[in-house]
């Protein structure tokens, strides 16, 4: 059977940069901004992008092109007869699965509390109320197993119809919308009355205040954000790797989808800051910015159930995109593996999918007295230590081995596909630190994560 093929460049590119766009960019971004102390923050954050992001993800769409195949197959294609490294492609697979099984429910909050806002929820509820709704969301297992179920059908649905009619027609005009909005919603928070304080907190380096929250501290958390914020290590890139041609470069498109990537997160932090400071909100007020604080924000400021619709669309967008991005790697993984067509791919697995994000959904209510690492933790507390404390940063280290080693498939490998095509270049001189200084951060990354996680 022929790889299927996306249609353009531009699709390529904002598929990529959708999978990569989520809830991390435009809510965990700006909330470790605001805990990191701001301008010094994005700097650094910029510069471990560059370093640990885009030579990892250069790598994945390398072995996706090279071996045009899926996450479940990637390897072995490519792989030296008798090796291992296959088995990471099924790690990745099911890492996919775990990911989607809480993501599926963040994705409902999103287009719940939009459909919240639209039709005047929130209106006239004091801070309390306000707060009080996002518990009464938590605790209605039913209303979310609704909204999920919207979610997994829309996914899947999507993915039924082809990659070309589909997913990337649909991915397109959505990226689009979404960039626009955003841009609007950054617009209209930079002219808020009072925000001026938030703009300088965001845009301007501060030394002395990265020293009260700890130089190492600063560092450490925008080298976690910049290997997270990209979605490596679960093959993700590694798919749309396998849906384009030679013509260009493989690490000016990783560039590329970086500075899409970070251009919404950027802006999201335009969104939040000056808001923040213009109604005198704690910038470092963590989960509850997005579901308490801004809806009190649109509760006291001309149309905010305007501002507020459009926010919460602009949120949906962002979960939705990595909700089709990576309903279509697990839809390819199964084609691959078992022969089915797209259509009972889609079928099988939306059905799996709604049975696998009940224990997220139930874990906040029938099932809330299952605390896997005790306090106040539950079931997504969970699925999200697997995948971001393990499956991506381990998954992230086997693609970087498995380019650079000769057990593996090899830089001189690695470097023709790479830079087969026009673009930028991935040059010799790079070699010594993707092969050495590249794995050890990640080591770095993993070891600090789950001591960081546990403390």
């Amino acid at each position: 059977m022929n790889r299927e093929r996306l249609g353009s460049r531009l699709g390529f590119i904002l598929l990529s940069a959708g999978c990569a766009i989520g809830i991390g960019n435009v809510w965990k971004f700006p909330y470790m901004v605001g805990q990191y102390g701001g301008g010094a923050f994005v700097l650094i954050y910029l510069f471990f992008l560059a370093i640990i992001g885009i030579p990892v993800m250069t790598m994945e769409f390398a072995i996706g092109r090279a071996s045009q195949k899926s996450p479940a197959r990637m390897y072995q294609q490519i792989e030296p007869k008798g090796s291992k490294w296959h088995l990471h492609g099924y790690v990745a697979v099911i890492g996919n699965y775990i990911l989607m099984m809480f993501y599926t429910s963040v994705s409902a909050w999103m287009l719940q509390y939009f459909v919240m806002m639209a039709t005047g929820k929130f209106e006239g509820l004091d801070s309390t109320g306000v707060s009080n709704k996002f518990d009464e969301v938590l605790a209605d297992e039913k209303s979310m197993i609704i909204y999920v179920s919207i979610v997994v059908i829309l996914g899947f649905g999507l993915c039924s119809v082809g990659l070309q009619k589909g997913l990337e027609k649909v991915t397109k005009v959505m990226m689009i919308l979404l960039l626009g909005i955003m841009i609007v919603l950054a617009i209209n928070s930079i002219f808020i009355k009072g925000g001026e304080e938030g703009l300088k907190f965001y845009l301007l380096p501060d030394i002395d205040r990265m020293k009260s929250v700890g130089i190492g501290n600063v560092i450490v958390g925008a080298m976690n954000q910049a290997f997270f914020t990209l979605s490596l290590g679960m093959g993700a890139m590694a798919l749309f790797g396998s849906y384009i041609g030679k013509e260009r470069r493989l690490m000016g498109e990783a560039v590329n989808v970086a500075v899409l990537d970070t251009f919404v997160a950027f802006c999201s932090g335009l969104i939040m800051f000056p808001a923040c400071f213009a109604y005198g909100v704690k910038v470092d007020s963590g989960k509850s910015l997005i579901f308490i604080t801004l809806p009190n924000i649109f509760n006291n400021i001309p149309m905010g159930r305007l501002w507020g619709s459009l926010f919460f669309v602009f949120m949906s967008f962002a979960a939705l995109s990595t909700i089709f991005t990576v309903f279509e790697g697990i839809n390819s993984s199964t084609m691959d593996m078992f022969g089915w067509s797209r259509k009972k791919s889609s079928l099988i697995n939306g059905i799996a999918m709604l049975i696998l994000s009940l224990p997220c959904i139930l874990g906040f209510n029938v099932l809330k007295g299952i605390k896997p690492f005790g306090g106040s933790s539950n079931l997504m507390d969970l699925e999200e230590f697997l995948v971001s404390n393990i499956i991506l940063p381990l998954g992230s280290l086997a693609f970087v081995l498995f380019c650079v080693t000769k057990k593996g498939w090899g830089w001189n490998n690695f470097l023709e596909e790479a830079n087969a095509g026009k673009g930028m270049r991935v040059r010799e001189w790079m070699r010594g630190y993707i092969t050495y200084v590249l794995p050890l951060i990640i080591v770095f990354v993993f070891v600090y994560g789950l001591y960081d996680f546990f403390k």
